[in-house]
């Protein structure tokens, strides 16, 4: 029955779900059925009276004390499941009432059938595994495809002024969207991928951590191109002529954000380096300089239009501020996950 039941209970979708929670329910229950054990042959030893004290006593201690680690941050992360077991195997263990002649016999057959249930999930999750690893690598990527597509987007309809049927063009940022809601999957497929054995091109110690670091800040920019969607449709906004002003550089630099970010998800999904921080210093460095002149040379008398201009062009640049973090923080992921090195043209 203890067999089933662990094969119900721990098999997962993912390969490391299943190993991280096979584990701890074995772990579990050996450490808990140990103490367990103890208590009851030492409650058994103490006479009628004294055992039902010694019985009450290590319930509680045990008890109150693996409960409340659960509370600790770094145990819930990685062995919520385990203490949990470990609560409940000594519990049962103790308060049983079988002879401690009987106790040792009894903890082995259930820790045996536990290995067992737990040794044929194991083997059907690598008949045909699903790494959790290679889902938040690829899905990582992918973000940033989604969030350069919202980026063209979003400067394509700000200046598309010429007839009113293209004024009421909808941006379409479903990308950001969920790239913002997608920061507890990512951390659970992080938490299963330190579980799984070496595959592929992930060994032991990948720098998992560093994955979720780089969702930290897409989600930022995402929150940030949602707000600049938000300033585009404002009704505060610059005249024709002054966004005819700033076009080309807008474009310009719209074009080589969107680049540098598929340059990044590209780097990450081939695990090969790129110089992309680079691109942003050689090439938009200048596309900013020009547009911040052209934003202090406005001689708009119009202040709900000289504001609508300012706050476009702010948002463009703490984009590429963004950006550049990005890079920095790719690269990082590529020395220490050791990617291979690229050439890119520039």
């Amino acid at each position: 029955m203890w067999a089933i039941i662990t094969v119900v209970v721990v098999f997962e979708f993912f390969t490391g779900a299943t190993l991280r929670k096979g584990i701890n329910r074995v772990i579990g229950t050996v450490l808990g059925g140990g103490l367990g054990c103890l208590a009851a042959i030492l409650a058994g030893e103490s006479g009628e009276n004294g055992g039902a004290l010694v019985v009450g006593i290590s319930v509680i201690i045990i008890g109150v004390g693996a409960t409340y680690s659960r509370l600790i941050p770094s145990v819930k992360k990685k062995y919520d499941y385990g203490v949990l077991i470990f609560i409940l195997t000594f519990s049962l263990v103790v308060v049983s009432g079988v002879r401690a002649d009987k106790i040792m016999k009894l903890a082995g057959e259930r820790l045996s059938n536990i290995v067992m249930g737990f040794a044929v999930c194991v083997f059907t999750s690598f008949i045909y595994p699903i790494w959790a690893g290679d889902e938040l690598h690829f899905s990582t990527a992918t973000k940033f495809d989604k969030l350069a597509t919202s980026i063209q987007g979003c400067l394509e309809e700000y200046f598309m002024i010429a007839n009113d049927e293209e004024k009421k063009a909808t941006i379409d940022i479903s990308g950001c969207k969920s790239v913002m809601h997608c920061k507890s999957s990512d951390e659970s497929l992080a938490n299963f991928a330190k579980w799984e054995p070496w595959n592929g091109k992930f060994g032991f110690f990948y720098p998992w951590e560093k994955y979720l670091n780089i969702g930290e800040v897409l989600r930022e920019l995402a929150a940030m191109i949602i707000s600049f969607k938000g300033c585009i449709k404002s009704v505060r906004q610059s005249s024709p002529k002054e966004r005819d002003n700033i076009r080309e550089p807008c474009e310009k630099i719209g074009l080589s954000l969107a680049t540098i970010l598929m340059e990044l998800g590209d780097s990450i999904r081939d695990m090969k380096r790129c110089r992309a921080k680079s691109l942003i210093t050689q090439c938009m460095r200048e596309e900013l300089s020009l547009l911040v002149n052209l934003d202090n040379n406005n001689n708009s008398t119009d202040n709900e239009s000289t504001l609508g201009l300012a706050s476009f062009i702010f948002q463009i640049l703490e984009m590429v501020d963004k950006v550049e973090l990005l890079a920095t923080k790719v690269e990082e992921l590529g020395e220490i996950a050791h990617f291979h090195n690229k050439k890119l043209d520039v």
